[in-house]
Parts: structure tokens; C-alpha cells; sequence
């Protein structure tokens, strides 16, 4: 978010506003807004050059990393290649400099041939094709407009896109109740796609959907869902991935603020395609492209309503239990006249009924989640444990999602071999922190990396393979292991029986291992996707400097295991990885996580270990609380205000809130505990965090931004925190420190700030 009005990160482009079907269900031409007819067939070169220019201002305002450009319809493809490719052509020359484009369109793929993905590939263009699954389904209504079918010419699209992969984005299917649901789903798990996306049919409460019985687009979604479930969770489906592992990769699920807009074939700009079903001018904005930028298009009412996140919800959706996973449904779908959009999803029921269905069957029910410990600011061993199972779903999906993305597919075969003949050693190279940073932040950058990842797999599986590795700065990376140093041109590694060779091949750097009291985890000097903290990492320690590490650490963890037996189970379950970081200024302790490292904690070598312990503890609920919101949606994130926090020098968004309020309750029992052996700093610090902390307890329960999951959260913080506000601590220490914590918001509200 920046400020109220939070930047759009997806742009859809109206290219051709006509079609070469008669879809009866298509939103476009058979709902309420009929405002297409009225638009020209064709986006005119001048608007194509409007658009780029108002989205790479927007880039540049909001300094947005990455955005997503769709180029859709109508049927796109009736632009033709030329056309389509000067589109393309000029949002690559506006954006590339400035971001990451990731460039789509979407087609029903009548048209798709050779010369339509010549020109997508030389831009870069991933291509989705509308498909309901075999030929009994999709002829229901996918044709032409003198009826007949269009099966034969979608499956030859896809087919075409699975022998050009690097365009391959995936399939979308409409749901029709009466079609087989095993039938649409082995078709399309058949055609190997990228990903699928299943869509409810746009309906309303004034129009709803076929309904045979209460919750049948539920039970035939379930159907597909235990079909998947049982065959691998292959390929990706965006709708059960985002029950599954949160927050919602789509726009029919979840809390997340609405972050996109329209542009139609006449320059104007107008919200979700999805309105249309509502009625007749619920997109438009009554913006345009050559006389307004975006962020006045964010400010358009409609849009700010699309963003309320819960507090835009209508009471009866705002106490369901599944809230924070079906976020109302579809907006579009809530529809009502007379009340507007404030009402549940048409599909609710559905909603409700897929929802607990699948948080049942993966052990997420939404009555029993076993927060309550975690919530304390503690949980054991089970509780982490979970955490870092949900972990290695996430992982999986980010791996599935840079399919196709350049990764080379001999690295896929064998990873998908050596998971089944071989699932721990998959599973223990996976569950590497650095995996996940690389899949979610780098594999544009790096996709031959998944090369790498399947070549670490083999080595701990024993197997034998040739895997085409990525070679950076003259070093080969296996996660888990070590780095190879190359001095010739190897790009192949040469797996036998968990020993590795590479043309070239040079020194050996294996990952080192800090021990104590049977308790292992990795000393992480070589990953290059490490330096991810936000503080620089360390190079390769020596072997004097992995020593040091060594000593403080078997002094750091017996004083954990004897003095905070209560965090050492979650650590062990938990714990993977310590990666140095370069040191700070002296006096000054360094030490981090990354959201996408789970099990990772990095530092710069402490003074002793007593604060070696304090970083681990401390370091680590933050590890825990990114798992938790991974998993759970505890706040409004479209709720853009900043806010206090007494540990930092800068206001904080409202998860930086939660998540150092979180950690702090671990640095107050630190202190709580070491006080009476260390009373000088010892008891001012005790005094001074459990009064910061009680009070930012209470700052995130008044926030009104937490959903009843969150509530419940931030309750059993205080649960924790507040018994400890009566302990006795001596009135100088007390003294001083509430002079600390009002020199600090003193500071902190001086004019300018």
C-alpha cells in the first residue's frame, strides 16, 4: 500500500473488444453492461502509447518492483500477430527499464498458430487459454456462433503451446455443475499446464447461477479437489492453493486490497471485467487514458471500495469463520439492487462448504487451529513442526508457479522422479530457507538455479544423473551442501552415487554445522540468494571465524535449554539454518530474518553468548510469525496506516506492528528471566519491554484492523504479556526505564517525523 490509495500492480489491456465465439455465459457480451457495443473493435496504436506511458508513471510513483500486463478482449488474437506485437513491443521498451513485466494474454486460442507464438516468444509473452475441461464440457458453451464446437481448435492451441513452454502460462475453466467433474479434470491435468484456474460462473443475486442443489458448485469443485489431492496436487489450481497456503493468489478469495484495472479498445479506463455482470455501467470509472493517470483512477470510489478489505464486508460475512479465507467471495457476485455489493457472495454456501472441506482434509480446521500456543508467544515442538510442514507446501507451490519460466525441464523430470522414488531427499533439500527466496524472488533472474535444486536432491538420494546447473560468479550452489568452485565452462553436473563432478570442477566448499547437545543446524556462508536480510551477508567465514561461531554457540544454546526451556523445543523444530552477517558498528548487535526464509536466522557474531541466545529467541518469533501469516490472514491488509512502535525510530505498517510486538515478547521474558542473574541492564530492560510491549498489545487489539482470528491472536499475547506488568521490579530500574520510553516517543513525534 502507498497511503490510502494503494498502487494497481495488474493491468488489463482490452486489445479487440470482439470475439470469434458466442460464449452464452461470457461476461462481456451476455450479462447486464453492454457497453461494448459502443467501443471500437481495435485499441488504437495512440492509446496503446497512453497506456504504457500511464503505467510506467505509475511504476516510477509508487516505485513498484513488478507488474502484470494482460492483453485480453474480446478475443485478442483477432488483433493478429503484428498488431499484438507492437503492442508487446512498446510495453517492453516503457516497462523493462524501469521493472519486472510479466507480460500475458488470454485467448479461447481459435486462432493461436505458429506465427501468434513466434512473436510471443520474442517478447515474452505468456499465453492462458480458456478450456471447460472435454469436449462434453466445454461444447456446453464454448462455440461458435453457428453452433459449432470449438474443442478441436482449443486442444490444438494447447497442444501448440506445450511444444513452446516458455509461453505456456495455463488453463482457465468455467464450472458447469452438470458436466463430470472427473472428466474436466483429468482433460485438463492431461494437457500439462502450467496452472489452473477454476472460475464460478459470473451470477448475481438478482441472476443467480444453476443451482441443482444448495451447494453443488461446492460439491463438484470438492470432487475435482479429492482428484487432485490424490494425484499429487498436480497440476497447480490457483483456487485450492489459495485455501491451502494463503494469502489468495486470486481475486475470488481472500482479504487482499483489489490491485487492478481495465483499459478498454477507446482509452477508458473501468474496474473488473466481473462487474459487468451487475448491471449495465458498473465497471466504468468515467476516467480516461489520455486525460488522467492511475492514481486518480485509485481514488475512484469504486475502486476504494474494492479495497476495504473486512471492513468492507457486510456483517454477516465479517462474522463467518472462514472470513479470512473467503474474504466475501468475488465482488462482483455479491450483488444485490437495492443494497448494492453489501451482502455475501451468491455462492457463500458454496464458498463455505469448499472451504472447510479442504481445510478438513490437509488438518486446517477452522475451529481447531492449535494457535493458542503460538499465539502466547511460544509453541513447542508439534506446533512448529506444522508451521514448517505448511512451509513445504508453499515452497512447492512457488517451485510449481516458475514452471515453464526458463527453468530447464531435464531438472523438472528428475525432481519429479527423484519425488517419488526419493521424497526425503527431495523434501530435505526443499526445506532449504533458501529455496523459497529463490523461487519467490529470483528465478526470473536465475532459472537455472531449479537445476541446481535437483542436483542437491540427487546427491542426498544417492542417484545418478547428468543436471544442467547454473554457474554463478564461478561457483555452483548446492542447497544443503556447498559450493563448487568452476574454473572452465561446466554448466553440467555429474551426479553418481551422492558424489558430483562438473568440468572444471574445482575447490569444494561444503556447508559447516553448528552442534550442540545433539541439536544441528547449518552455518550458511555459501547460498547466494542469502544475502535476503537487509544487512549484508558475510563471506565464507575461516575456519578461526566458524570456530568462534561454534563456541558461542554451544554456550548460547545450553543457556536457552537450562534458562527458556520453553522456546528450545519450537528452535529445534524450527531451527535450520544461522547465516552470518557482516558486523555493524562496534557496540552494535545485528541480526535478522528474511519472510521468505523460514528456519533461517542470520547474525553477525555477538560479543557472548548470552546475546547470541537473546538474537536466536528473538530472531526466531519473527521466523514463526511469518509461518502464521503465511497461513493465516490475522489483519486487514488493506488498512494502510502507520503506527508506533517503540523498538523502532520509524512509524510501522500494521504487520510490522504485529510482527515486532510478537518478537518483543520473547526479548521481555529474555530479560524477565536473565534479570535476576544480570540485574544491571537486566531489570530496566525488563521494565522498559513489558511496558512497551503490554501497550503495543493493546495498540494492535484497538487498531479495529484484525479479523476475529487475529483477535484472538492478539488476546493470547496479552494473555502472556500482562501477568508480568505486576512483577516486582525495583523503583530506580522502573524509573529509568520509563524515562527511556519517553525520551524514545519523544523522539519519535519531534515535528518532521
Amino acid at each position: 500500500m502507498s497511503g490510502p490509495f494503494g498502487a494497481f500492480r495488474q493491468f488489463v489491456l482490452k486489445v479487440h473488444s470482439r470475439c470469434d465465439l458466442a460464449c452464452d455465459h461470457c461476461y462481456v457480451y451476455e450479462h447486464a453492461d453492454q457497453s461494448w457495443r459502443g467501443r471500437p473493435r481495435v485499441m488504437s496504436d495512440e492509446t496503446v502509447t497512453w497506456a504504457s506511458l500511464r503505467i510506467a508513471e505509475h511504476v516510477k510513483t509508487h516505485g513498484l518492483p513488478q507488474v502484470t500486463v494482460v492483453l485480453h478482449g474480446g478475443e485478442p488474437l483477432l488483433a493478429g500477430p503484428e498488431r499484438l506485437g507492437r503492442i508487446a513491443g512498446e510495453l517492453r521498451a516503457a516497462l523493462d527499464p524501469i521493472c519486472d513485466l510479466d507480460l500475458r494474454l488470454h485467448t479461447n486460442g481459435v486462432r493461436l498458430d505458429d506465427r501468434f507464438l513466434d512473436v510471443f516468444a520474442e517478447y515474452g509473452v505468456k499465453v492462458g487459454v480458456s478450456l471447460d475441461g472435454d469436449r462434453a464440457a466445454n461444447d456446453l458453451h464454448r462455440r461458435f456462433a453457428d453452433g459449432r464446437s470449438s474443442f478441436a481448435q482449443a486442444i490444438r492451441a494447447v497442444e501448440r503451446l506445450r511444444g513452446r513452454p516458455e509461453v505456456y502460462a495455463g488453463l482457465l475453466c468455467t464450472v458447469d455443475v452438470r458436466s463430470d467433474p472427473a472428466a474436466v479434470y483429468r482433460t485438463l491435468a492431461e494437457l500439462d499446464p502450467p496452472r489452473v484456474d477454476f472460475l464460478l460462473p459470473h451470477a448475481t443475486w438478482d441472476a443467480p447461477p444453476p443451482r441443482p442443489t444448495p451447494t453443488a458448485y461446492a460439491d463438484w469443485l470438492i470432487e475435482v479437489f479429492e482428484l487432485w489431492l490424490a494425484e499429487g496436487c498436480r497440476p497447480p489450481v490457483r483456487m485450492f492453493q489459495s485455501i491451502i497456503d494463503g494469502p489468495s493468489a486470486t481475486e475470488s478469495l481472500g482479504l487482499q486490497p483489489s490491485d487492478l484495472v481495465v483499459i478498454e479498445t477507446d482509452g477508458a479506463y473501468e474496474q473488473a471485467d466481473s462487474l459487468k455482470t451487475a448491471y449495465d455501467g458498473a465497471p466504468a470509472t468515467g476516467f480516461h487514458v489520455l486525460r488522467h493517470d492511475l492514481d486518480t483512477v485509485a481514488r475512484h470510489t469504486g475502486i476504494v471500495a474494492r479495497r476495504q478489505g473486512l471492513a468492507g464486508l457486510c456483517a454477516t460475512c465479517r462474522a463467518c469463520p472462514v472470513v479470512d479465507t473467503c474474504g466475501g467471495g468475488l465482488y462482483a457476485h455479491r450483488y444485490r439492487e437495492g443494497t448494492g455489493f453489501a451482502n455475501p457472495s451468491v455462492y457463500s454456501a458454496d464458498l463455505y462448504r469448499l472451504i472447510t472441506h479442504v481445510r478438513d482434509r490437509i488438518d486446517m480446521r477452522t475451529h481447531t487451529l492449535p494457535i493458542e500456543e503460538l499465539a502466547r508467544g511460544f509453541g513447542g515442538a508439534r506446533d512448529v513442526a506444522g508451521l514448517a510442514g505448511s512451509q513445504e507446501s508453499i515452497r512447492r507451490a512457488l517451485l510449481a508457479s516458475v514452471s515453464g519460466q526458463g527453468t530447464p525441464p531435464e531438472a523438472w523430470r528428475l525432481l519429479e522422479t527423484l519425488d517419488r522414488d526419493h521424497p526425503e531427499a527431495v523434501r530435505h533439500v526443499l526445506g532449504h530457507p533458501y529455496v523459497r527466496v529463490w523461487a519467490a524472488e529470483f528465478a526470473r533472474a536465475h532459472p537455472g538455479h531449479l537445476g541446481n535444486i535437483a542436483a542437491a536432491a540427487a546427491v542426498h538420494a544417492g542417484a545418478s544423473a547428468v543436471v544442467p546447473v547454473e554457474v554463478i560468479g564461478g561457483r555452483v550452489h548446492l542447497p544443503t551442501l556447498g559450493v563448487l568452485e568452476v574454473a572452465g565452462n561446466g554448466d553440467h553436473l555429474d551426479v553418481r552415487d551422492g558424489r558430483f563432478s562438473i568440468e572444471g570442477g574445482g575447490p569444494w566448499h561444503p556447508v559447516r554445522r553448528l552442534t550442540a547437545d545433539g541439536f544441528s543446524i547449518a552455518l550458511e556462508d555459501t547460498d547466494p540468494f542469502r544475502d535476503c536480510h537487509g544487512w549484508p551477508a558475510a563471506p565464507r567465514l575461516t575456519d578461526d571465524e566458524a570456530g568462534r561461531w561454534q563456541a558461542a554457540f554451544t554456550a548460547a544454546w545450553e543457556l536457552i535449554e537450562t534458562a527458556f526451556p520453553r522456546y528450545a523445543p519450537g528452535l529445534r523444530a524450527g531451527l535450520t539454518t544461522v547465516t552470518p552477517l557482516t558486523p555493524g558498528e562496534a557496540g552494535r548487535d545485528i541480526s535478522s530474518t528474511a519472510r521468505h526464509a523460514f528456519g533461517a536466522v542470520a547474525a553477525a557474531l555477538p560479543a557472548g553468548p548470552d546475546v547470541l541466545a537473546l538474537l536466536l529467541i528473538h530472531e526466531f518469533q519473527h521466523v514463526k510469525m511469518g509461518a502464521i501469516l503465511d497461513l493465516l490472514d490475522l489483519y486487514d491488509e488493506s488498512d494502510g496506516r502507520l503506527f508506533y512502535a517503540p523498538w523502532r525510530d520509524d512509524p510501522r505498517p500494521l504487520e510490522g506492528l504485529l510482527q515486532g510486538t510478537y518478537a518483543h515478547i520473547a526479548v521481555t521474558d529474555f530479560w524477565r528471566v536473565r534479570r535476576h542473574e544480570v540485574p544491571d541492564p537486566g531489570h530496566v530492560q525488563f521494565a522498559r519491554w513489558r511496558a512497551d510491549t503490554a501497550a503495543a498489545v493493546e495498540r494492535l487489539a484497538e487498531s479495529g484492523a484484525m479479523t476475529p482470528l487475529g483477535e484472538r491472536f492478539v488476546a493470547g499475547m496479552r494473555e502472556t504479556v500482562a501477568p508480568w506488568l505486576s512483577e516486582p521490579v525495583p523503583a530506580a530500574a522502573e524509573a529509568a526505564a520509563a524515562r527511556r520510553s519517553r525520551r524514545h516517543q519523544a523522539a519519535w513525534t519531534l515535528p518532521g517525523r
